[in-house]
């Protein structure tokens, strides 16, 4: 699979995320976010493929695994998305714990329990911001995750009253590194692609979400 294909699997797949990656103007640092979403998006993927929770926990043990060789620059070979993800973690010194955090959140969802707001948005978040400006990012991108993660779980007064904090913490990102969280301005889960990028654009003149 090549990188345009992980691409088209993340429009599909993320489409919120897929289109705040467009503006990332450096196609490097925007192939290498595809690759975490793109991951993001195989794990996201597995109860689709997997009925019974045991079959996915299975699935999520295998790629689990497969940190080992991401984590060490020797990833699966011939697999796309780890190769891909592998040379993204390589590039930016990635930390792992994140990546393990989130399959764990994944096994418990699997298993009826409730979201991990920080393991399933603000760790992948916090990567992202890495992947853009370099690592120093992560108390200025938290909370911008946390209104992300509680506007797609239907919690929408609280993303609204934490939306303010975020903005104040985000006066200090690098402007490089607004693409990698100007999915939180996205409000309404259900608006169209059109209202979306308008919306980003707007995200990404003023810096604000």
């Amino acid at each position: 699979m090549a990188e345009l294909d992980l691409d088209a699997t993340v429009r599909a797949a993320d489409p919120d995320r897929w289109l705040a990656s467009r503006f990332v103007s450096d196609a490097d640092l925007r192939a290498d976010l595809v690759a975490l979403y793109a991951f993001e998006a195989e794990l996201m993927a597995i109860p689709t493929r997997a009925a019974q929770p045991m079959l996915a926990e299975m699935r999520y043990v295998w790629w689990s695994e497969q940190m080992d060789g991401v984590f060490s620059n020797a990833p699966r070979v011939g697999h796309p998305v780890l190769e891909a993800l592998t040379a993204a973690v390589t590039r930016h010194a990635l930390p792992r714990a994140p990546f393990d955090a989130l399959i764990e959140a994944h096994i418990g969802r699997v298993h009826g329990e409730p979201h991990d707001l920080d393991a399933f948005y603000v760790g992948p978040m916090q990567a992202a911001a890495q992947i853009l400006a370099g690592a120093g990012q992560d108390d200025r991108v938290a909370r911008a995750a946390r209104v992300r993660g509680l506007s797609q779980t239907g919690r929408f007064d609280e993303a609204r009253a934490l939306r303010s904090e975020a903005n104040r913490a985000l006066k200090g990102l690098p402007t490089a590194a607004f693409p990698a969280v100007a999915a939180a301005a996205l409000r309404d889960p259900a608006q169209g692609e059109g209202g979306k990028r308008l919306r980003l654009i707007w995200a990404n003149l003023t810096g604000r979400i």
